[in-house]
């Protein structure tokens, strides 16, 4: 059996790979546009900031070693130029001389990946105008830093890339401006997480600019100058970072089923609308894990799996892809930033009856030194408890809860299933609580009926006209510090002694800092006749959202 594989990077490598270790004798025969195979692109903007010194720590396999290693017909600079579905033979040029041939296949792979948008932007091709796709592309971004006159740099897109990448210039001492067309960065956020991550950017000195357009790109001198919503912005670096689209040309030309935004259409299988021709990673059309929903999901971790089930299912052995759940991670100087599952614009797609609760624990035990808090916002099926998604925001730790999370979400858990999850713990590493753990007990507690919410969105709305009862359980210390209008202030060790201060039959609105002294609180008033509400994510994350 005769495999070819158009790709040489994530799943392409990866499908060869597994043949091989499947097949001893297939034939395999990997085309790569490029001069390079098998590279660590989520790398590259770590390498354009120093923090990856040698070029060669990306290279995560030459050619060479990938022949010598998985006996593959490694063929780099060579362009496809088309397929021929009926006679199953594709036409390669040698981009080094310009030669042409034809090869044939029993199977076909697709993996050409995807390539950066540009958004028709005029002067998008101007020298100093870079993409971060490939090697090469952050070989000239580098040496445009480190060899020319670089004082500003100018990141469109507050996407995963467009931020890794600006807080890499940033470390490299650069002046940074972040211009982003959504109300907030990092799409897979829903805005109100995104506003934490969005403070804590700004306070390193990146400027950012939501809810704006790059219209246009001239050149003035040796500078650029960046038409930002009219205004002139001078710089000496442009990275476009909005966004990708499929890189499917080859299929569309040749009849494959395509999605409306160019993705290949494939089934459980890989296969496309040819069963002869497969299509993996960012070039093809996913699944949602939650909803079954088609879902285009550009990332390493679905591409490396694909590609191996793609060699699973030719060589014989029952593989599915069962979809993804756009699991994702960021780290933006000592901020992470983490995603799984459905936020709340999938889940109303989606059409689904869900809830949500925000949390905010320490990562580890809060007398042990060093501690910080994290905050995660959790998305759970209102029926039946089981998780949808999460968003986390913090330091220390935010990696290993998502990842819990995420196998939560893979695995159907329910809340209930968080709070009796036995995670490790010591001192140095978590609580006898863990954050994880904690979102199971307030998931459990809503769903029980123990305690009810209000979220930051209502608060402005509530009626300040004495029909409702107001109340903010924090200290007098922390309360001079900052309030939200028309709630008084009784601390929650005084809450007892002072219930004769509230007005029996009216339903009572309860914040803290961030909702465990309230549920507190809240319990006591149930306990004693009242009617209450607990603002979900508490003062801090109400403030956070209005008082930018």
């Amino acid at each position: 059996m005769k495999t070819v594989i158009i790709g040489g990077v994530a799943g392409g490598a990866s499908a060869a790979a597994r043949l091989r270790r499947l097949d001893e004798h297939a034939e395999i025969v990997l085309f790569e546009r490029g001069n390079y195979i098998s590279f660590a692109n989520c790398g590259l903007p770590y390498y354009v900031g120093g923090e990856i010194p040698d070029r060669k720590q990306l290279l995560l396999q030459t050619p060479e070693a990938f022949r010598a290693r998985f006996h593959v017909d490694v063929r780099i600079n060579t362009q496809i130029l088309s397929i021929d579905r009926s006679a199953r033979l594709v036409r390669a040029q040698n981009t080094m001389t310009g030669s042409e041939y034809t090869e044939s296949y029993d199977y076909l792979i697709l993996s050409m990946g995807a390539k950066p948008l540009d958004g028709g932007i005029l002067g998008s091709d101007l020298p100093g105008v870079y993409r971060l796709r490939n090697i090469p592309d952050a070989d000239q971004l580098r040496e445009k830093i480190v060899t020319g006159n670089c004082h500003k740099a100018l990141v469109v897109g507050g996407s995963f890339i467009g931020l890794e990448t600006a807080d890499n210039l940033l470390h490299l001492g650069l002046d940074v401006t972040v211009v982003e067309l959504a109300n907030h960065i990092i799409g897979p956020l829903d805005a109100d997480m995104a506003r934490e991550a969005e403070f804590y950017v700004r306070s390193l000195g990146t400027k950012l600019r939501l809810n704006s357009k790059l219209e246009s790109i001239k050149r003035c001198g040796n500078r650029l100058v960046a038409i930002v919503d009219g205004e002139e912005i001078e710089t000496d670096i442009i990275l476009l970072a909005i966004g990708v689209r499929p890189e499917s040309e080859l299929a569309g030309d040749c009849g494959l089923e395509l999605d409306r935004r160019g993705a290949i259409v494939v089934n459980e299988q890989l296969r496309t609308s040819d069963p002869t021709i497969f299509a993996v990673g960012d070039v093809a059309l996913g699944r949602n894990l939650i909803t079954g929903k088609r879902m285009y999901s550009p990332l390493a971790g679905p591409a490396n799996k694909q590609g191996r089930i793609v060699a699973d299912v030719i060589c014989g052995l029952s593989s599915t892809y069962t979809g993804s759940q756009g699991s994702a991670i960021l780290k933006f100087h000592d901020l992470t930033i983490a995603v799984t599952g459905l936020n709340e614009r999938a889940a109303q797609e989606a059409d689904l009856d869900y809830e949500k609760v925000y949390t905010y624990s320490p990562s580890h035990a809060s007398y042990y030194p060093g501690g910080r808090d994290i905050s995660i916002k959790t998305l759970f099926d209102k029926k039946n408890g089981r998780i949808l998604g999460a968003q986390l925001v913090g330091y220390e730790g935010v990696d290993k809860r998502c990842d819990v999370l995420a196998t939560a979400i893979a695995a159907g858990l329910r809340g209930s299933d968080l709070a009796k999850l036995d995670l490790c713990y010591a001192p140095p590493f978590s609580s006898a609580k863990d954050p994880v753990n904690m979102v199971g007990f307030v998931i459990e507690n809503i769903l029980t009926g123990k305690v009810k919410q209000f979220y930051w969105d209502q608060v402005d709305s509530l009626p300040r006209d004495g029909s409702v009862t107001l109340l903010d359980v924090r200290s007098a210390q922390e309360v001079a510090l900052g309030g939200i209008d028309g709630f008084i202030n009784i601390p929650l060790q005084e809450l007892r002694d002072r219930l004769q201060e509230l007005p029996q039959g009216k339903p009572v609105y309860v914040t803290c800092k961030s909702g465990l002294r309230a549920y507190v609180a809240c319990r006591i008033l149930y306990g004693n006749g009242f009617d209450c509400y607990n603002l979900a994510g508490g003062y801090r994350f109400y403030e956070i959202n209005t008082k930018r």
